[in-house]
Order: C-alpha cells, then sequence, then structure tokens
C-alpha cells in the first residue's frame, strides 16, 4: 500500500475521534472532571502506545523507538505549556465549562499549523543538510534561553496579535455563553473568547518553534514527526483538566525540558560525527523527566511561591 493512503486514514480517523469529541461526548458544555479527564487522557495515551505498536510491526523498531521517544518529548514539553494556559485563562476569567471549547478549536489549529511547519522541515532538511547544524545550536540555546526564564514572563496583554484584534474587530465587551462570534442588532460581532482563541494559537507557534526542531532531531520520517505530534496533542486538552490543579508542583520539569532540548540539540550537532542509539536517547529523555518530577516532588515549592489555579467560574 502506498504511504499516501495510510497518511489519508490517519487523519480520517483523526477527524472521526475529534468529531466523537465535540459532538457527542461533549455535546454540552461543562466543567470536566478529575475523573473524566484522567479516564479520557488515560484513553489518548493507550491509544498512542496501540499506534506506536503498529509502528513497530510495518516499519520495524528503530521507526517504532523514534516515534515513542518523539512523542515523549512532546508530551512533556505540552506539559510545560499547560502552564500558560493556565495563565492566558486566569487572564481572561474564562470559566472552567468553556475551556474545554477553546482547547479543542486551539488544538484543530494546532494540527494544521505543526502539519505545514513538518512538512517544510523536513523538504529543507532533505534538500540542505547544513540546516540539522541550525537547528541543532537553536535548540541548545532555546533550551540554555529556557531554563532562565519562566512562563509568568509571558503577558497576554502585551500579545500584538490580540491586541490587533481587539481594535480593529467589532466586540461584545462581555462573553456570550462559550460562542466565538454572536449576531447582535443584524451585525456579527466577536465575543472575549475569540480573542482567547487567538492568544492560545499565537502562542502555539512558540511552542511549535521549540517542540518541531525537537522531534525533527529524532526522526526525518514525516509520518513519525507527524503522527506522534498529533497524538501528544489529542491528549493535551484532557491532561490539562487533570493536572491543572497539581502540575503547578512540577516546577523543576521546566529545567528538565530545558536540559531534554540542550541534548537534542547537541545529538544533532553531532550527527556526523556520533550516531547515539535510538534506545539510548529514549532512556536519557526518560531518565531526566523522571529525575526532574522527583525533585519536584522531594522539594515542593511554599504555597506562596505556586501559581493560582484555573478559574472555575
Amino acid at each position: 500500500m502506498n504511504d499516501i493512503y495510510f497518511w489519508v486514514i490517519f487523519n480520517a480517523f483523526v477527524l472521526l475521534l475529534l468529531g466523537l469529541d465535540l459532538f457527542v461526548f461533549h455535546r454540552k458544555e461543562h466543567e470536566v472532571k478529575i475523573k473524566e479527564a484522567l479516564l479520557t487522557s488515560l484513553f489518548w495515551i493507550v491509544l498512542a502506545l496501540c499506534f506506536n505498536v503498529g509502528i513497530y510491526f510495518w516499519k520495524g523498531q528503530e521507526p517504532a523507538l523514534e516515534f515513542l521517544t518523539a512523542y515523549l518529548i512532546e508530551k512533556s514539553l505540552s506539559v510545560d505549556n499547560l502552564f500558560v494556559f493556565i495563565l492566558i485563562f486566569n487572564f481572561f476569567k474564562v470559566p472552567t465549562k468553556y475551556q474545554h471549547n477553546l482547547l479543542f478549536w486551539g488544538v484543530i489549529g494546532a494540527l494544521v499549523l505543526r502539519a505545514i511547519f513538518i512538512l517544510v522541515g523536513v523538504a529543507l532538511i532533505a534538500k540542505f543538510h547544513f540546516i540539522i547544524y541550525i537547528l541543532g545550536a537553536f535548540l541548545v540555546y532555546t533550551g540554555i534561553k529556557m531554563a532562565f526564564t519562566s512562563n509568568e514572563d509571558i503577558d497576554p496583554d502585551n500579545n500584538p496579535l490580540v491586541n490587533w484584534v481587539s481594535k480593529h474587530l467589532p466586540m461584545t465587551k462581555t462573553a456570550v455563553g462559550g460562542k466565538f462570534f454572536v449576531k447582535q442588532n443584524g451585525k456579527w460581532l466577536a465575543t472575549p473568547l475569540f480573542l482567547v482563541l487567538i492568544m492560545i494559537e499565537s502562542t502555539d507557534v512558540v511552542f511549535a518553534a521549540d517542540s518541531i526542531p525537537a522531534i525533527l532531531a529524532i526522526s526525518k520520517d514525516p509520518f513519525i514527526v507527524y503522527t506522534s505530534n498529533v497524538f501528544a496533542l489529542l491528549g493535551l486538552r484532557a491532561l490539562y483538566f487533570a493536572l491543572a490543579g497539581i502540575m503547578q508542583l512540577f516546577h523543576y520539569l521546566h529545567y528538565g525540558l530545558s536540559l531534554i532540548l540542550v541534548f537534542i540539540g547537541a545529538k544533532l550537532l553531532l550527527s556526523d560525527i556520533y550516531h547515539l542509539d535510538m534506545r539510548v536517547a529514549l532512556l536519557v529523555v526518560g531518565g531526566i523527566l523522571a529525575g526532574s518530577v522527583i525533585l519536584s516532588l522531594l522539594f515542593p515549592k511554599s504555597e506562596d511561591e505556586l501559581p493560582k489555579p484555573p478559574v472555575s467560574e
């Protein structure tokens, strides 16, 4: 079977799952509880692991290890990004019952952006080999910079795209249910929730600038890179609601992720000199993540240092 069929089948399957999620399981807006979020998150993780087994039997051990490593890195970076979602939702005072819908459409936009970035990135690397050195240096720089910055530095009020939209697009003063647009007095108006969606989509561009080069350092197979990204993003919403109340406890994860980016960047820079076994790379990534979580639990922050939980109503 030609690879194009796998792309079509995979994307059709993803659209089917997203359709079931939006129009069946979350047809009515409601606050997602911890139990529901944990079960949904477990479903996406198990589904990704089952797909990983399929990759093993279809493409072999090395591609399967590449998928698992890429998925683990993308999933970990997504957890760090959840802190930003908390800041955005708190800043705009978005009630919890509307957050799932926002994250759903945010993920849809992210999937489109990631697909474009991945296809362009793979094509460029295939044609210009020296780009791997640029990506490697970029990842090392990003990892070092991440270690000395925090998500608290992100100010939604200073996002140029959000500011432009709020000035040039007719908008209601308050939210209208969970809608992004409403018709009032014969005119279509945007709601504040549309601004939040713009903020989420624009920050994902920044997230992709970190994650896509990191995944391209693991695999040059566009199908592996794309599917690992998709599975990590599909479980992002459930993971947000499952960890929203406790993920601020993992304060050392930020430093673990910065170390992973430096490690992956160094792997790229040295790729023509030394080939690192994918099993070793997977163990290093997993070890750094586990170590950062353990350190966070052993040396917790004081209550005054912890960020506020997301808005409930």
